[in-house]
């Protein structure tokens, strides 16, 4: 395998090292690993927290502590003898919080090679001992890996806020609430699968401050969840993922810390046990300090994963497990379709629902900032102090145009984002109608325009449509800044709705990412730029429609 490169970096580029970043190296010894002589998961997070950690208190100045940690997928395992490398760097500075990105490589010094293993997000907060919180200097970002993880980590931290909510309404679907338990010859009862252990918490799992590591708390959680897994199939485990750790309340030295870990759901080839984290000390009731939810594979000798027998759920709470876990399996599937493939791999329209809709919100506008952040655009033609820039990869190919307008930021952020009123101005929206207002920042539009290319842009390029008008259904994505020296955004992107499939007459067209950044200039100027990506058919006409009318 052959060294990471990041797929932001360009070639030229200045050499810049991040203030806070900090690195750790570690040879895995047998001490750190499992039976099958790779990194025990609970060792790595632990690692992997210790350093976001550090990297946190370099910017903050003062002790922090774990918040939450983001969905992780463990990509690779990493054998004894190999070495781990480690990064971590605060992304961006919010006002008493701080995500954190963490990178975890493996190197083999044999072969010379290295390979991915996972990616993170962390949030720490700033803990004084006398209380309260500490306001957190913001974070300028330097390089154009940074500008974009800086703009990006606005999203994440909206994603994480609703990431509760979406459980909710997706358990409130009747689809969901009407899934059957499937009974099954040899199903594993789930009670067979429970764990529950006792950790009694010492200095050496603390901090400065007396809190316990939250890397400590992931590794014991890690552990009775391996155990449960192990438990349902009688063989040894691996770790393929963890939903977002979240931390509830603090623990401290001389807490006991009640670990519980159960089976929620076996699939055909994974499954989810749930753990969580409760601490006491005397006779006092248990605090929830943490949940989480891991799901583990069983692998045969040429890591291929297994058959996994069914589980019989337990009455009440257990159904209630087995169907959330359905949901879950549902929403990291959509994941992984909507935001962990490559946006050349994503499909030009994504089917859109309420469980998915946060994902495709966050694809939405990180397509967008990173597509106008690149640094490789090539000028194409410029007339009146407007430019137009072109892009092309592979079967992609994108255009950009930036001028400058004698009007103010936020009035032009709410002029181009209302999409029903582009009508008034825009010869080249026919109609705009507003099919689904989501929240105050995300819309559903189906928008009818002249047919661009002689043909039309179809999804069936075979079928010669003429000169039939198109249609798209849009998702609308509009994000005002967070901060100073943010721009706003106004993202576009299509999506598919059952209620409204393509119809007779009209050639339904399909844009992977557009949209409009503007930048505040002065009080009464701005900066915008509109960008697109789409397929080459489709931009190309673009392009040589906005060379015709210059």
């Amino acid at each position: 395998m052959s060294r990471p490169q990041d797929e932001m970096a360009e070639e030229g580029e200045e050499v810049f090292r991040n203030l806070t970043e900090v690195k750790k190296s570690q040879i895995v010894m047998p001490c750190h690993a499992n039976h099958r002589q790779e990194l025990s998961v609970g060792q790595l997070l632990k690692w992997m927290d210790s350093t976001a950690c550090l990297s946190a208190e370099r910017h903050a100045g003062c002790p922090c502590v774990t918040a939450s940690v983001d969905d992780i997928h463990f990509e690779h395992t990493i054998g004894v003898g190999q070495v781990v490398n480690i990064k971590a760097k605060v992304n961006r500075a919010f006002n008493t919080s701080m995500e954190v990105g963490i990178v975890v490589n493996c190197e083999d010094l044999f072969s010379d090679s290295h390979w991915r293993v996972c990616q993170a997000f962390a949030t720490f907060v700033t803990q004084r001992t006398t209380g309260g919180k500490v306001q957190l200097r913001p974070l300028v970002p330097r390089t154009q890996e940074e500008q974009v993880e800086h703009s990006l980590a606005a999203e994440r931290r909206r994603m994480r806020l609703v990431h509760a909510d979406i459980m909710k309404d997706l358990l409130t679907n009747r689809a969901f609430q009407q899934v059957e338990v499937q009974e099954a010859e040899k199903a594993v009862p789930a009670e067979r699968t429970q764990v529950e252990s006792v950790e009694l918490v010492l200095p050496p799992h603390a901090n400065h401050q007396v809190n316990t590591f939250g890397g400590q708390i992931m590794a014991w959680m890690e552990n009775v969840a391996t155990i449960a897994a192990s438990r349902l199939c009688n063989a040894h485990p691996t770790l393929r993922s963890i939903d977002m750790f979240h931390f509830r309340g603090p623990s401290q030295v001389g807490d006991r810390l009640v670990l519980k870990a159960i089976v929620n759901n076996a699939f055909k080839n994974s499954m989810e046990v749930g753990v969580c984290a409760e601490a006491y000390q005397g006779e006092e009731p248990l605090r929830h300090i943490n949940s989480a939810f891991m799901i583990f594979e069983v692998c045969d000798r040429d890591g291929k994963p297994c058959t996994l027998p069914k589980i019989q759920p337990e009455p009440l709470e257990g159904r209630r497990r087995y169907q959330e876990a359905i949901a879950r399996k549902k929403i990291r599937l959509d994941r992984k379709y909507i935001i962990s493939c490559k946006q050349t791999e994503v499909p030009l329209s994504v089917p859109w629902d309420l469980s998915n809709q946060v994902y495709l919100s966050y694809n939405n506008v990180s397509a967008l900032k990173m597509l106008a952040a690149r640094n490789n655009w090539v000028l194409n033609s410029e007339k009146n102090k407007v430019s137009l820039y072109t892009l092309e990869q592979k079967q992609v190919l994108s255009f950009k145009i930036e001028f400058e307008a004698d009007v103010p930021a936020e009035r032009a952020f709410m002029v181009l984002s209302d999409l029903s009123k582009r009508v008034e101005w825009d010869p080249n929206y026919e109609r705009c109608e507003l099919i689904h207002r989501v929240d105050d920042d995300d819309f559903l539009y189906r928008v009818v325009t002249p047919s661009i290319c002689q043909g039309g842009v179809s999804s069936s390029p075979s079928v010669n449509q003429g000169g039939m008008v198109q249609d798209f259904i849009l998702l609308a994505s509009r994000r005002p800044p967070c901060d100073s020296g943010d721009p706003y955004v106004i993202a576009l992107r299509s999506v598919t709705l059952p209620t409204h499939p393509p119809t007779e007459g009209y050639n339904r067209g399909e844009v992977l990412c557009a949209g409009f950044s503007i930048m505040e200039v002065s009080n009464t100027v701005s900066k915008v730029r509109k960008c697109a990506t789409s397929n080459k058919l489709f931009a190309q006409c673009v392009c040589s429609l906005l060379n015709y009318h210059w």
